[in-house]
């Protein structure tokens, strides 16, 4: 493990987000004397960020907390119109100009429960590309930027290359990603000085053309830094759930999921995560990382604390531990459970079991519910449900004038007739 000057590269070192450095000591050198001012780039594709993106929110975060120097998100306004095509073997849908200026504001939020903004030497900018890259004359990019750009070597990157092999279609507008991507660096360059760019290890040839292109452009010196794929130690792409992705926005996903969701980490992910997604000091993860067989349940529920609080505050992470406690332990009805609220009168007409999960959010499809009946994995009021046609009325409510839905052990919805 190397010995780096700045706090910033030994507290990425140690708690494992580093995978790819263009110059680490250069990196070092920089945020030793305070001076490094990293980016990293969010689409604007949904109304939510979703738990991938977190590698390099928390990257930012300890940029802004060990003092090397300012972080910059960027809102990616004008490239989301094009469509990143890195690890997509189909082109993004192209969505309005309006959707995505109403996703961009939905994701803004979040970026403050990580980060502080301000005029400070040390306080997060938010940019938004659309406020450079929409006012771009098409000839005069050509010829002041496209000139720069190798096609062959294009071609080799990744995200075209593996696209390519696949036989599936990449569309010219897709091709030209990589050409705004590098542009940002080198705009974010000229306009406040950045000199690094962050992000996951998808994005590193994007980066590094980036790097190359402010060396052509006269920019100051250039760096690039990426984050490991994000996986579980069962192999498995982290962030899915039966229901879909793990978005950081809590009207999509509720603090309680995200609580369980932590909850429900693999053993040997747990001292893994809670370097990653907490801000725990070193020493607290060692003793949380010592814990074996059973007890590794209390550095779970740790860990789940920790990351719920740092995104959606410490009395929501404590409610989620709580309700969590009393549906589990004590096998009460937590009035705190996520509850999704159906017409009076649907319910009156009986809604049919395989929708309310869908309508609840625990299952993707009717398809994925007939799976969970089969599995003995759905039960209402705590009863299994074993009849996929079973229909859910007024009689199913409980005193409390709810029907609790349950996935598993661990996720539970409760429906409420408004």
């Amino acid at each position: 493990m190397t010995t780096f000057k700045s706090d910033f590269m030994n507290e990425l070192q140690w708690r494992g987000f580093i995978h790819q450095v263009s110059d680490a000591a250069g990196i070092d050198a920089l945020a030793a004397k305070g001076e490094v001012v990293a980016y990293v780039g969010y689409d604007c594709t949904a109304p939510s960020l979703h738990i991938g993106h977190l590698l390099s929110a928390m990257m930012l975060h300890w940029l802004q907390e060990t003092g090397a120097g300012r972080p910059i998100t960027l809102m990616g306004g004008g490239t989301t119109r094009v469509g990143d095509p890195s690890g997509k073997d189909e082109t993004r849908q192209i969505l309005s100009i309006e959707q995505i200026d109403a996703n961009k504001e939905s994701i803004k939020h979040v970026f403050k429960r990580f980060l502080k903004f301000g005029d400070g030497k040390t306080d997060a900018v938010m940019a938004d590309n659309a406020e450079w890259l929409t006012k771009l004359n098409y000839i005069e990019m050509l010829r002041d930027i496209g000139r720069h750009f190798s096609v062959n070597r294009m071609l080799s990157m990744d995200s075209v290359k593996l696209r390519l092999e696949r036989d599936q279609e990449m569309s010219f507008i897709e091709f030209n990603y990589m050409i705004l991507q590098s542009y940002d660096f080198v705009e974010l360059a000229r306009r406040y000085g950045c000199n690094l760019q962050m992000g996951g290890s998808d994005q590193w040839g994007n980066i590094v053309t980036g790097v190359d292109l402010g060396r052509r452009m006269g920019t100051r010196q250039l760096y690039a830094l990426t984050t490991p794929l994000l996986t579980t130690a069962s192999g498995a792409k982290m962030g899915k759930t039966a229901a879909g992705a793990v978005w950081l926005n809590a009207d999509q996903f509720s603090p309680y999921d995200y609580w369980q969701y932590w909850r429900n980490t693999e053993d040997a992910d747990v001292g893994r995560f809670l370097k990653l997604f907490t801000t725990l000091s070193m020493s607290e993860i060692a003793k949380l990382e010592a814990l074996q067989g059973s007890e590794i349940n209390e550095a779970k529920k740790v860990l789940a604390t920790e990351a719920t609080a740092l995104l959606h505050g410490r009395d929501a992470a404590n409610e989620a531990a709580e309700t969590a406690r009393r549906t589990f332990e004590e096998g009460a009805l937590a009035e705190t459970l996520p509850t999704v609220e159906i017409p009076r009168g649907e319910l009156d007409a009986g809604i049919g079991v395989l929708a309310a999960y869908v309508k609840a959010g625990l299952v993707a499809s009717n398809g994925e519910a007939r799976r969970q009946i089969k599995g003995g994995g759905l039960r209402v009021n705590d009863i299994a449900v074993t009849d996929e046609k079973m229909v859910l009325t007024p009689l199913n409510l409980t005193a409390e004038g709810v029907i609790k839905l349950s996935l598993g052990k661990k996720r539970h919805v409760l429906l409420r007739a408004a």
